[in-house]
């Protein structure tokens, strides 16, 4: 007797963004799995699988949204029970990566977490990581299996072809997004500029953008930044900019982490637009005027495809996803 192995999908959801998990599984066509996910009287955080996953592909989706420490955990946990319930391979889709600011050592005594976060997902049972625009690429060498690195650059650069015009200048907001931002540059046909910043000594949410490096004055400037958390980078160089006579000045990030009191700062600065993309939920409170948000649902859904089929993503963004 031949047997005839047939590769099946199973794609489940964490809890920190179901608006998200759902737009993937509309794009691949699938049911989202039902994980029953619920709380003992204490806090901790049971699963239990519906249905089998004995042999089958499991794509397991949870963005690490705050409290950013459940949304790790409650991903670990079910990554534990799929491996436990003997899927044929678990991978750990993780559009936003938590802890991924903390990436090195930048002074003495502290800790490398992205390292841990990844180490934890291994221990768990994920064969796989899949997250977009990660704070720095070499989180991907953390974890010692595969890791897709997306990036939501296809979708930003279309939504500037689209609405915005003129004599353009993509700015890093600080030296380390230099790269990100002639990647932008290159994909629009416009020149780069970037700000530079210091950061206070002992200081974590508190930056001092001191100069401007490259011809902004009288241009439109978009600013290209992996995410936005309490705005305190990307308002300080918009201001820079504009003192240096940039025309317009534009924001831009994939990830809109926007930590209290960031919409208040984004409300009030000289920024004329805020585009981010659907990486984190975003509360109703923080949708202010001026910000747009897109969608990469189809990039991840594309990627979970090409992983099950064991094609290529690197083809879906034709390379420009390594870093």
């Amino acid at each position: 007797m031949e047997l005839v192995s047939t590769k099946r999908l199973e794609l489940y959801s964490g809890r920190s963004h179901p608006e998200l998990a759902a737009e993937v599984a509309n794009h691949l066509g699938v049911p989202l799995g039902d994980a029953s996910l619920r709380e003992f009287a204490d806090g901790e955080i049971h699963c239990r699988f519906s249905g089998s996953v004995r042999g089958k592909d499991v794509f397991i989706l949870q963005t690490h949204a705050g409290p950013v420490n459940d949304s790790v955990m409650e991903q670990l946990i079910m990554v534990d029970a799929a491996k436990r319930a003997s899927a044929k391979r678990i991978t750990a889709v993780c559009p936003y990566y938590g802890y991924s600011r903390q990436d090195r050592k930048a002074t003495g005594r502290e800790p490398i977490t992205a390292k841990l976060v990844a180490d934890m997902m291994a221990a768990a049972g994920a064969d796989r990581i899949v997250s977009i625009d990660l704070h720095s690429g070499q989180i991907q060498g953390f974890f010692d299996g595969p890791v897709d690195h997306l990036t939501a650059m296809p979708v930003l650069v279309d939504y500037i072809r689209r609405h915005l015009t003129g004599d353009l200048v993509v700015v890093a907001p600080d030296a380390g997004r230099t790269r990100v931002a002639e990647r932008f540059s290159l994909r629009l046909g416009a020149n780069v500029a970037f700000v530079y910043k210091r950061r206070p000594k002992g200081s974590i949410n508190k930056v001092e953008a001191l100069d401007v490096v490259g011809d902004v004055a009288g241009r439109r400037c978009v600013l290209i930044d992996d995410m936005i958390d309490t705005a305190g980078t990307i308002v300080a160089a918009a201001d820079l900019l504009v003192d240096r006579g940039a025309a317009e000045v534009w924001a831009m990030a994939t990830h809109a982490v926007l930590s209290d009191p960031a919409a208040d700062r984004l409300k009030a600065s000289s920024i004329t637009r805020v585009v981010v993309t659907n990486t984190l939920p975003i509360e109703d409170s923080k949708k202010i005027e001026k910000l747009e948000v897109l969608s990469v649902g189809r990039i991840v859904a594309r990627a979970i495809d090409a992983v099950f089929e064991d094609s290529s993503v690197s083809e879906i963004f034709n390379g420009e996803n390594q870093s």
